[in-house]
């Protein structure tokens, strides 16, 4: 099954260079759109509303962003997207900032092509999808041309262990100008003992940190997503922030820095190279 560019999205089973995508329409919206990759929820679309994100989790890191970043007094917010799917985020953040300038990296080279023809992304210069691998196209970026970098990459349930070291954070907050906000999704059994590990390597590179979460995943009642942020400048939560966060349909909280730290712990960052357990 083929999409055409500009063709609309058609349900269905499509074959991507790294498995399967599979357009199911939502059933809630005439023009909502849920999309697997091999068989894991990625993304959800609806077509005429670009600003309704489905998932808790996007709508806590826009949150995050419109709290740094007023949309009233933001002139063009500058965007790198390391992960793609069906660019959810980016549609919002194209809605929210008409002028941003937006990089979303995807290393699926077909499931970008149906993507283009799918969702009426905008166009570059607003809106590029490049092709490749985050890090390595994170690391060939020129540094300080961000204003928010957001990590959303997984195969399966969990990132590549590539994208959580302490030097792979390090190259993401290189691409930061001053004030930029670096925000992650995270993935995490109800133990969190790989969580901790990957925001143990955030809060190594960057001074200020926050998590917001709902409650029972944060007390490790259940397997879930939370979001990480991390600046050079403090995360202060504004109470506006704090309302939208709990009127959501799951309600959520923030965490701030000494918090985050706390809940870190003694768990040591990921580096690149051999772990000691490999040695």
């Amino acid at each position: 099954m083929a999409a055409q560019q500009g063709q609309g999205p058609v349900a269905g089973l499509y074959p991507i260079s790294t498995g399967s995508a599979e357009l199911v329409p939502d059933g809630d919206s005439r023009d909502g759109w849920l999309l697997k990759i091999n068989g894991v929820q990625s993304s959800h679309i609806v077509l005429s509303d670009p600003l309704r994100l489905d998932f808790e989790y996007m709508r806590w890191i826009v949150a995050l962003i419109e709290d740094r970043f007023e949309p009233e007094r933001t002139e063009r917010l500058r965007a790198l997207h390391q992960g793609g799917g069906g660019c959810s985020i980016p549609r919002y953040l194209a809605a929210r900032y008409p002028d941003a300038r937006q990089v979303v990296v995807e290393l699926d080279a077909k499931l970008a092509d149906y993507v283009r023809g799918w969702f009426d992304l905008p166009r570059a210069p607003l809106l590029r999808i490049r092709v490749g691998e985050a890090r390595q196209v994170t690391e060939s970026l020129t540094p300080a041309t961000r204003d928010v970098v957001v990590r959303d990459v997984f195969a399966g349930s969990t990132t590549p262990d590539p994208l959580t070291t302490v030097e792979f954070i390090e190259a993401s907050a290189r691409l930061l100008g001053a004030g930029g906000l670096f925000l992650a999704n995270i993935g995490s059994a109800p133990d969190h003992v790989s969580a901790r590990t990957e925001a143990a390597a955030i809060a190594a590179v960057f001074p200020h940190t926050a998590i917001v979460a709902d409650p029972a995943m944060l007390k490790g009642r259940r397997y879930g997503n939370f979001v990480i942020a991390a600046s050079t400048t403090p995360i202060p939560a504004s109470p506006a922030l704090r309302r939208r966060l709990l009127g959501g349909a799951l309600p959520a909280q923030v965490w701030d820095d000494g918090q985050v730290r706390a809940w870190i712990g003694a768990a040591e960052p990921r580096r690149d190279g051999p772990s000691p357990a490999d040695s």
